[in-house]
């Protein structure tokens, strides 16, 4: 760890040394062109074109035009597309030194759609040409996708290792590579979202995949772009106007949808536009989708698993020659029905019927009177129905940033994102009345900023700092943890080498984070309370066992951890069309607040939860390696990585049973997690594809050999895409060996088979696009269970259903 931290300093002060060397290239180029409708051949204004080598992109003019300068001399890739319904093929030019290459493109609705990302690195380049692991969903495919939670929208993706965690529908969460929690980190235009949806099981994210423009998804460690929670790997929804930010686009584009559903009673619209008109760009997107329970084979309707979503959004643009500033501000609004909450809830405690433990009832128990508050305490646990979360989350944020400034720094970004996060849990009585159970609030300031070196040669990198300032806290039933307040910090250098057939990337990051709980505000208990404590423990002694009162909580003291990680990866062109990568990462993460402070019984995971103070900073080491193909007689990509940690943090089951649930101690021991994953497409005829993947993770904690807990099994999928025109159809069926390789506290989970349809048509008409997707999946109304989900044994998965989606885009 110490030699860790030495390379990362290094890496840290060299990077803005780096970025002042004078260049070593020869006079410079230009690629010039213009994009065009294929039927007709009208110039398309706002289309995109990308240099991949560069991560360099463009937006043409109202002729149609574009133009690159200052390109260095050399071999590249240039792709154009409009939004994700139109694109052409690939073009490969060479730029000589002083010299000017023109292109022309011609766009139609094509069968294959390049996937874009940004979040690898931060430049804009293909999942191909990226040195990390990513998957990149643009909105065209998302609209075959549409659902009420994150965690069932990136579901589908079998053969990639994402799969999803859930406490029902409305709290699905992505798992990727086997990591959960607090080691995959969420963000929205490359910012953390902001919600709880970590912590708990029974908590979810606000996010309607309706209003993104792509999502993509970075496999392996992302530590040193994003802090230690990406550990695991990073979600990353981009929004329709996240790509523009920093460049102004004349006239208006936008897109209107509207979905529905059977099986859950699923309905949803959505809408965002954008108008340019000359340095100014204002925007704005509003949704709203609900799901009612939905239904499973062999069980009927899983009752209180129905969702909600709201949420509006509006920004506005300045742009200068070499400046731009921007600012938006949005509004989730969020409510999702926990199934089975009551049974749990009704294990823990008995409480009367606006959720209060009665004075009177306790001092009955001190007098003896024990078969009657028994007698009681069943009848008001009858009364509990159901449990619900409302959410709200507020974000405002500003982005400011300089370009084209021409000297060793070629442009700098700032992002302020101020984020206010708040849920109620509520619980619903038979009676009809309601009280809020717990209260939780989570409002964090989260900065960032990105110093852009000129490009010299075949060098070229950024470096920047990023903070957090957040205050949680959480009053009620399940108020695990004091108060916290948390402070981040960290620096950063990520610099690349590319040399056209081999690329080069090498990165440090060092970072602090301090966590202050504020004990005294959760109320310490009084002399009078610890003497009780201590009778009903000395009685508890003589006959009862398994109390909550012989656990105490911990101390709930202040911790500071300050880590570093390194990284460096290689990618290497093999054969025509294919490419070799590696990765080797060093990646620090400090404990959650969970898991230092967290003491009481969690719904959201069905266990009584102890947490350690004391818990010492996490470190993982990592090897993927990446074998990849692409060309016009098919793709494929074969994936294997390994990594090894040092004081993983996990919940031990120490076989206690406090207050009805098995209780879990978050304590650290070495783990490894081990896997693959490939993906393989085989073009038969023009327009028809015959598709195949698998993914597979073991994961374990070494000294005594235990399974982590909610892996997923060995999961496989056989399929083929059929385009024809602006018909795409896609079957599948996805497969699921048996999981049997399970935590103590886990039961093995059966192994299914579920075949799925995936369908759209798209038009353009007159700068107008028209699609209409539709989703059936299921087909055979299986009974299936996801190994994944906490109430796996109570609830199947969804049963045999469709869902429709229309989608306007004007451009």
């Amino acid at each position: 760890m110490y030699l860790t931290k030495r390379l990362a300093l290094c890496a840290l002060v060299l990077a803005p040394l780096v970025a002042a060397v004078p260049g070593f290239a020869d006079e410079d180029g230009r690629i010039t062109g213009s994009v065009a409708m294929l039927e007709t051949g009208d110039p398309i204004r706002g289309a995109s074109v990308l240099v991949v080598e560069l991560g360099a992109h463009r937006y043409t003019d109202s002729d149609g035009k574009f133009e690159f300068e200052r390109v260095h001399p050399g071999r590249y890739h240039v792709l154009s597309r409009l939004g994700e319904v139109l694109t052409g093929e690939a073009q490969v030019v060479e730029v000589a030194a002083g010299g000017e290459t023109e292109l022309t493109f011609h766009l139609e609705v094509a069968a294959d759609h390049y996937e874009i990302t940004v979040t690898a690195t931060e430049h804009v380049e293909t999942a191909f040409s990226s040195l990390q692991s990513v998957e990149s969903m643009d909105s065209h495919e998302l609209a075959t996708l549409t659902a009420s939670s994150l965690g069932e929208v990136l579901d589908h993706r079998v053969g990639t290792g994402i799969a999803k965690r859930s406490f029902g529908p409305g709290s699905s969460r992505p798992i990727i590579r086997g990591f959960d929690g607090d080691r995959v980190l969420i963000m929205q235009d490359g910012i953390r979202t902001g919600t709880l949806s970590a912590a708990s099981g029974d908590h979810g994210e606000l996010i309607n995949s309706s209003l993104a423009d792509r999502i993509e998804v970075v496999k392996g460690p992302a530590t040193l772009l994003y802090s230690g929670n990406a550990t695991g790997g990073t979600v990353n929804v981009v929004s329709r106007h996240e790509d523009h930010h920093r460049f102004p686009r004349e006239g208006v584009r936008g897109h209107v949808s509207a979905s529905g559903g059977t099986t859950n009673a699923l309905a949803g619209t959505a809408a965002s536009f954008e108008a340019g008109a000359g340095r100014w760009v204002l925007w704005g997107s509003g949704s709203g989708l609900r799901a009612g329970d939905y239904t499973a084979p062999g069980v009927g309707e899983v009752f209180n698993s129905r969702n909600s979503l709201q949420s509006g959004a509006g920004g506005v643009g300045w742009y200068g020659d070499k400046t731009y500033l921007t600012f938006q501000t949005e509004a989730n609004r969020g409510w999702n029905g926990v199934p089975f909450a009551s049974e749990f809830h009704g294990a823990h405690g008995h409480e009367d019927e606006h959720g209060h433990e009665e004075e009177g009832e306790h001092e009955d128990h001190e007098e003896g009177e024990e078969e009657d508050h028994e007698e009681e305490g069943h009848e008001e646990e009858e009364e509990l129905e159901r449990v619900a979360l409302r959410n709200r989350r507020d974000a405002y944020r500003i982005t400011w940033g300089l370009r084209n400034l021409g000297g060793p720094i070629e442009g700098f970004t700032l992002k302020l994102s101020q984020i206010d996060w708040h849920h109620d849990e509520f619980e619903y009585f038979h009676d009809g009345d309601s009280a809020i159970g717990t209260t939780f609030d989570n409002d964090q300031l989260v900065y960032r900023g990105v110093f852009e070196q000129s490009d010299h040669g075949a060098l070229s990198g950024r470096f920047g700092f990023w903070g957090i300032d957040r205050d949680y806290s959480a009053f009620g039933e399940e108020a695990l943890s004091p108060p916290v307040h948390q402070r981040g910090l960290a620096l950063f250098a990520f610099e690349q080498v590319d040399l056209e057939r081999f690329k080069l990337q090498f990165g440090a990051r060092v970072e602090t984070q301090r966590y202050r709980p504020a004990y005294a505000e959760r109320g310490e208990p009084d002399e009078h309370e610890e003497e009780e404590h201590h009778e009903e423990g000395e009685e508890e002694e003589e006959g009862e066992e398994h109390h909550e009162d012989e656990h105490h909580a911990p101390d709930a003291i202040d911790r500071t951890f300050t880590g570093a990680s390194a990284a460096i990866g290689i990618r290497a062109d093999t054969w025509r069309g294919g490419a070799f990568v590696a990765n080797l990462t060093r990646s620090f993460r400090a404990p959650s607040l969970e898991e230092l402070y967290n003491f009481g019984p969690h719904v959201g995971s069905l266990a009584f939860e102890v947490g350690n103070p004391n818990l010492e900073s996490e470190v993982s080491t990592g090897a993927d390696f990446s074998l990849r193909h692409q060309s016009e007689r098919g793709y494929g990509e074969f994936n294997v990585f390994y990594y090894g940690f040092e004081n993983f943090v996990f919940p031990f089951a120490t076989g206690e049973v406090v207050d009805g649930l098995g209780e879990l101690e978050f304590i650290q021991r070495d783990a490894r997690f081990v896997g693959t994953e490939a993906n393989l497409g085989i073009h038969v005829v023009p327009g028809f594809t015959l598709t195949a993947g698998m993914d597979y993770v073991d994961a374990r904690e070494t000294m005594a050999d235990t399974p982590l807990p909610r892996i997923p099994p060995l999961r496989g999928r056989f399929g083929f895409d059929c385009h024809i025109g602006g018909l795409h159809l896609e079957p599948e069926l996805v497969l699921a060996d048996e999981q049997n390789r399970t935590f103590d506290l886990e039961t093995p989970t059966a192994a299914y088979a579920v075949v799925n349809l995936r369908a759209s048509y798209t038009v353009v008409r007159n700068r107008v696009a028209h699609q209409f997707a539709v989703n059936v999946f299921n087909i055979g109304d299986q009974l299936y269970r996801n190994h994944s989900s906490f109430i796996k044994d109570l609830a199947p998965e969804i049963g045999r259903g469709i869902r429709a989606t229309y989608v306007l885009r004007f451009f």
